[in-house]
């Protein structure tokens, strides 16, 4: 059946412009362009509106719209298996595409730890019955499982997951030995979590001596300090320039890191890096409100560093924002600091986030389709996503900028039921959701349709 999506502003490849969009067998069949050497545009619509109707297909006005491509999120933790009571990869697709975000790739420390092909093969299983966005998953490097790294599927499994400080989970890769393979001998990109053990303990100890059992959670930028982002992060590269790795540098925090990404990649190209959405919105100076809330791994910091980290997206020396969503339930968030998980949800509203950031003239819609649609597709060169091209996938999210949504208990999709944006009113809203040319969110509901595929790679 095809679709037509018709006078809608598409945001794609830093332009804006009034088109419409004809979606066939989960393609983009055609897009029309209301441009001055395009005169004829209101009849091929008229005519192409005619045929679609003929046909039995749906009719969809996007007047007043703005058509994205699908938001692809390059790091996310579903907690399945091993932590169904936090979520699952059901809920949490669930809550993605509410958000537009049509494809996801999850992280490995879950329980047991997906650090073999068998326990990433179960997760792969999981996802093809019960996912609503598309899928791939990352295996875990251990200090121990190159043979396992080396075997991994090019074509499936979107990256190796490196954790050189320890977070959620105990997958520390601390064996010189072992990293040195990993960045030498993966065929895959290496996807890396940075922060110094060293420091930290050293942080932690002096804070527990200060404070007790009760350490403020404003606290925590210091603790998982600048120093211990910078110092891992200075590792990883130098392992990568090398041996000539494939390194992506996870959830950058830090202004330094963002200028030690663009001297690397000077020498190595293919090092690039990652911020998510809540190091671009909070800074350190929101603990006294929203406290555990906002403590995650590596830790939320200055305004300074904010800035730096706004102004990498908006010159291009990031080209990937994504959530690293990791929701806990609120009851193990309301401990004291010492037994407070880090990790915070916020996939469904991630794209309202930067949407709210544009309206606030920080960045261009063109900014965010660039950061959070086109720029993971080309870093884990993802096939036939991330643009809103003719042959490509019509993934796609259909955007209101000027329609208000609150962000309420009632309207929270995850599982864990809260959100560090509850009781925020965010300017736009996320109107459709289209994955593989089905309408899995109309009018700012689930339709139920699940359409989602494996994400594929071009390796």
């Amino acid at each position: 059946m095809n679709t037509l999506i018709k006078n809608g502003t598409i945001v794609n490849e830093g332009l804006s412009c009034k088109g419409s969009l004809l979606i066939n067998g989960g393609y983009i069949k055609k897009i029309f362009k209301e441009i001055p050497e395009n005169e004829g545009y209101n009849e091929d619509i008229a005519e192409c509106q005619k045929s679609v109707a003929e046909n039995g297909g749906e009719i969809i006005d996007a007047s007043g719209l703005h058509i994205l491509p699908g938001v692809i999120d390059d790091q996310v933790h579903f907690r399945e298996p091993g932590g169904e009571q936090k979520a699952t990869i059901e809920s949490e697709s669930k809550a993605a595409i509410l958000g537009g975000v049509t494809s996801f790739m999850d992280m490995p420390n879950n329980t047991p730890a997906a650090t073999t092909i068998e326990q990433l093969e179960k997760k792969f299983s999981i996802a093809a019955k019960n996912s609503y966005a598309n899928y791939s998953f990352y295996l875990g490097a251990t200090n121990r499982n190159i043979g396992q790294i080396k075997n991994a599927d090019k074509r499936r499994v979107c990256g190796i997951k490196l954790f050189m400080g320890s977070s959620t989970g105990n997958m520390l890769v601390d064996d010189p030995v072992a990293l040195e393979k990993i960045f030498a001998e993966s065929p895959l990109l290496i996807a890396t979590h940075c922060e110094d053990e060293t420091i930290i303990k050293r942080n932690l100890d002096r804070y527990k001596q200060k404070y007790g059992e009760e350490i403020p959670f404003d606290m925590h930028s210091e603790i998982r300090s600048r120093e211990a982002c910078i110092e891992c992060s200075k590792r990883a590269i130098d392992y990568a320039i090398r041996n000539n790795s494939r390194l992506h540098i996870l959830h950058i925090s830090t202004a330094e890191e963002i200028e030690m990404l663009k001297e690397a990649h000077k020498i190595n190209p293919a090092i690039t890096g990652e911020i998510c959405v809540h190091y671009l919105w909070f800074s350190k100076e929101d603990f006294p409100i929203l406290g555990s809330k906002i403590k995650c791994n590596p830790s939320i910091k200055e305004s300074s560093d904010r800035e730096a980290l706004r102004k990498a997206v908006k010159d291009g020396t990031i080209r990937v924002v994504a959530t690293d969503h990791a929701p806990h339930t609120l009851q193990e968030k309301q401990q004291p600091y010492l037994a407070a998980p880090s990790g915070l949800p916020t996939i469904q509203h991630s794209l309202q986030i930067m949407t709210e950031l544009v309206n606030k003239g920080i960045f261009t819609l063109e900014e965010v389709a660039e950061a959070m649609c086109h720029g993971p597709a080309e870093c884990f060169d993802i096939a036939e996503r991330g643009y809103i091209r003719e042959g490509y996938k019509a993934d796609l999210v259909l955007l209101d900028m000027n329609r208000k949504y609150t962000v309420t208990p009632d309207n929270i999709a995850y599982k864990c039921k809260w959100s560090p944006f509850e009781g925020y009113t965010f300017s736009s809203s996320v109107i459709h959701t289209f994955i593989n040319g089905k309408p899995v969110v109309k009018n700012g509901s689930l339709t139920g349709i699940r359409a989602a595929t494996e994400l594929k790679f071009n390796r």
